[in-house]
């Protein structure tokens, strides 16, 4: 067992308001190691406002490279490739699937397979603790390697710091990404509205969570927009044993704190949604047996 408490902010898509969940809970205690692994689409950083100190290049799946001076045109590598990713005069990075089979039927071994650059793993700082986060290149391969680049990186500033709380905002769905987040922690609460598409994938989440044994609990954003719906979202959690941490009324307060690139709770410390972030992160913190 750890020394420290992992939780992952998940959600079975994107906008369900799961990053502005992950930040007001940054804002508010106790002392904590961040951690964005939605790094397809990562946004954490543009409320959080980190200070970078360390940066690491990331090397994903492999590509094709031609030896020029071997290469005679013949052409077996562009009538092999099924992905049109390879011609005789180029090899097309964003195409290329990595398999390599190019390098098998090319008679002059003229081709041989390289990791690519494909994006960048961050050590910040925060005004609400330290940071680990990424930045993919668009399209690139292997993001759920970067996950799991990130979460190490925030599991090792945990124990640099001696902090006993790591908060990770997850990717949304159940790909390898979402699962990438998930390996391990001690809760997974999941960010849903009350919708049928909502509900659907919430679903799918607790599902997931449970395959791997993880305890997981549930938040209604935007609750008062379909109460009957919000009720049976939390009855599905409870059938599939998710706990209910609590539900957030819709308010236009939070699109402004979003503009504004600032957590909701330090935007408008004293409105409804902020009161009651407040009540969902201190019984989040008690399903894992500690307190604000």
């Amino acid at each position: 067992m750890t020394p420290y408490r992992q939780i992952t902010v998940v959600s079975g898509k994107g906008g369900t308001g799961k990053t502005s969940v992950v930040a007001s809970f940054a804002a508010l205690g106790p002392e904590k190691i961040l951690a964005d692994t939605d790094v397809d689409a990562a946004n954490l950083h543009l409320m959080l406002h980190p200070q970078i100190n360390r940066r690491e290049q990331f090397y994903g799946a492999k590509i094709a490279v031609r030896d020029e001076s071997l290469c005679t045109r013949c052409g077996e590598c562009e009538r092999h490739c099924r992905f049109e990713a390879i011609t005789v005069e180029a090899v097309n990075p964003f195409a290329c699937e990595g398999c390599g089979f190019c390098t098998l039927v090319c008679p002059r071994t003229a081709l041989h397979m390289e990791p690519a650059l494909t994006g960048d793993l961050f050590i910040s700082q925060t005004r609400y603790g330290p940071m680990a986060h990424a930045k993919l290149v668009p399209g690139a391969e292997s993001s759920g390697r970067l996950v799991t680049m990130v979460r190490q990186a925030a599991e090792d500033l945990a124990m640099q710091n001696g902090t006993d709380l790591v908060l990770i905002d997850g990717p949304p769905g159940i790909g390898c990404t979402a699962t990438a987040a998930l390996a391990d922690v001690d809760l997974a609460l999941i960010v849903t509205e009350p919708t049928p598409s909502g509900i659907h994938d919430m679903r799918r989440v607790i599902g997931t969570a449970a395959h791997f044994g993880i305890p997981t609990a549930l938040i209604v954003n935007k609750a008062d927009l379909n109460l009957d719906r919000a009720r049976q979202a939390e009855s599905v959690a409870r059938e599939m044993g998710a706990g209910i941490v609590g539900r957030l009324p819709y308010d236009e307060t939070v699109t402004r704190a979003v503009a504004a690139a600032t957590p909701l709770v330090e935007f408008d410390p004293d409105g409804p949604v902020s009161q009651s972030l407040r009540e969902c992160w201190s019984r989040t913190l008690a399903l894992i047996g500690m307190s604000v």
